[in-house]
């Protein structure tokens, strides 16, 4: 059997949590823009629905052709431009034609191919410097587990630490288990009272509009263009991944606009997510990491058969315990990242620049930071070379 198709339980291990992860730390965000763009609990937990199977799909599918760690996300920003958007031309209908639309030019970005080649050029200094950038919030988080709640916190802390000297594979799970025992107890009966544990699919018919036009589908199409598929390619590239960003993004496109009508916003390549996969810690040989993204892509599939029970669930989670797992998830692949991004002294200082402007949550255009780092850090590079030209 080739040495590619051998089954990895470390990397099984990795895309299950990058699963777990990718899922609860960003679903609130998801569940609240599609209520704020008009969705009712049904339509809302039917959108939730709809994107975790067909990005877990998109994850299964191009992982196991491509035999790289492709991981497919959600659009999370565009979930936070949904919550800040306003009122919708037709409501949550008005929103569902807007979401088509940007899923058609999410599909046409895909075949237009100087995209691809721009995204495949971007300098590996520079990749890394926005991979640090992305994960450095996620990889603070901890620490802000800790000041909102030091007991709960430290807790979580010092279970991964402590399962970490024993062994490290399972610092992450131990911890996780950690805050599910600890809602547990503090929840009691209230975690698991009126849970419905399989979500009904509900048909939202679309209404397309100037409006929703303007105000949601060009800026869902920039925000996670910008902020999650170029950055989910470097992501690949900063692992040592160079899969054709093409027919990423087209099926991608595609996918979305199969959740679409079931209320579903937009599906990508994942970027934070992705380093659990594609990096190291799911293996240290690079060719068997793919089994990282198929896993991770049934997880996602499971959440969306069960999405009741997850809305149940994890919507009485504070996010900031879920996130400080990830956060120490995160910590090797940052570390990784940053090494990388700084060691070449030609490239340290727009890397530095890329790194900063990342981390800063700046949007400016409806575009994010990690995609005003690589412009920033680009520009850096530009004039040097033209200085040294000169």
């Amino acid at each position: 059997m080739a040495k590619t198709y051998s089954i990895s339980a470390q990397a099984i291990l990795a895309g299950g949590l990058a699963g777990i992860v990718g899922f609860s730390s960003s679903f609130v965000i998801v569940m609240h823009g599609l209520q704020s763009a008009g969705a009712s609990p049904a339509e809302a937990t039917s959108g939730i629905m709809a994107l975790s199977i067909t990005m877990g799909l998109g994850g299964i599918i191009l992982s196991l052709l491509s035999r790289m760690p492709i991981s497919v996300a959600w659009s999370t920003p565009g979930a936070a431009l949904l919550t800040t958007t306003g009122f919708i031309e037709g409501g949550f209908a008005g929103a569902v034609g807007a979401f088509m639309i940007s899923s058609i030019l999410l599909f046409i970005a895909g075949i237009f191919r100087p995209l691809g080649r721009a995204v495949s050029a971007i300098p590996a200094p520079l990749a890394n410097a926005m991979l640090a950038g992305i994960l450095l919030h996620l990889c603070l988080a901890p620490v802000h587990a800790v000041a909102e709640n030091p007991f709960i916190g430290l807790l979580i802390v010092l279970v991964w630490a402590l399962t970490a000297w024993i062994n490290r594979l399972l610092a992450v799970p131990a911890a996780l288990v950690s805050v599910v025992l600890v809602m547990a107890f503090t929840n009691g009966d209230g975690l698991f009272h009126t849970i419905e544990l399989v979500a009904t699919p509900t048909l939202v018919l679309p209404v397309f509009s100037m409006s929703a036009l303007l105000s949601v589908a060009f800026p869902l199409f920039i925000v996670t263009m910008a902020s999650q598929n170029i950055p989910g390619v470097a992501v690949l590239a900063a692992n040592g991944f160079k899969p054709e960003p093409g027919p990423l993004f087209t099926v991608t496109g595609a996918l979305s606009l199969l959740s679409n009508p079931f209320g579903g916003h937009a599906v990508n390549l994942a970027a934070i997510t992705a380093a659990m996969c594609a990096g190291p810690d799911a293996h240290a040989d690079r060719e068997r990491r793919y089994w990282a993204g198929v896993t991770s892509g049934l997880m996602y599939i499971l959440f969306g058969i069960f999405a009741g029970a997850a809305t149940s669930v994890i919507g009485i989670s504070p996010p900031i315990y879920i996130e400080a797992v990830a956060g120490l998830a995160l910590i090797g692949a940052f570390s990784t990242a940053l090494f990388a991004a700084l060691s070449d002294i030609k490239f340290r200082e727009a890397a530095a620049i890329t790194f900063l402007v990342s981390a800063s949550g700046l949007t400016i255009f409806g575009a994010g930071s990690a995609f005003w780092g690589l412009i920033a850090g680009g520009f850096m590079l530009l004039l040097r070379y033209k200085g040294r030209a000169a």
